[in-house]
């Protein structure tokens, strides 16, 4: 029963990891793009990087879903938040 719980587990956290995934290359990619000279991802790792928390990470994907101009609903931000912290911030 354990195992079985644990895999729909894995299932959910992947699944809802790609969906972050999705959900930031098609909102975030371009404007992050214009910002890094054509690095997106650059902008998770850079030293001088502004987030240094979970909760800062949350309010730039508030913050930035805003300037992206899309509707995001709280379930896809914490998609995106997830997708972030497990590719990039670790926290």
């Amino acid at each position: 029963m354990r195992y079985l719980l644990a895999m729909l587990f894995l299932s959910v956290s992947a699944t809802s990891l790609a969906q972050g995934k999705q959900l930031h290359d098609a909102n975030c990619m371009q404007c992050h793009a214009s910002l890094t000279g054509g690095q997106p991802n650059s902008i998770y790792s850079r030293a001088d990087r502004g987030v240094k928390t979970l909760d800062g990470l949350e309010k730039r994907v508030a913050n930035c879903a805003i300037a992206a101009d899309v509707n995001w609903t709280p379930a896809q931000q914490k998609q995106v938040v997830d997708y972030l912290n497990s590719q990039f911030y670790k926290f």
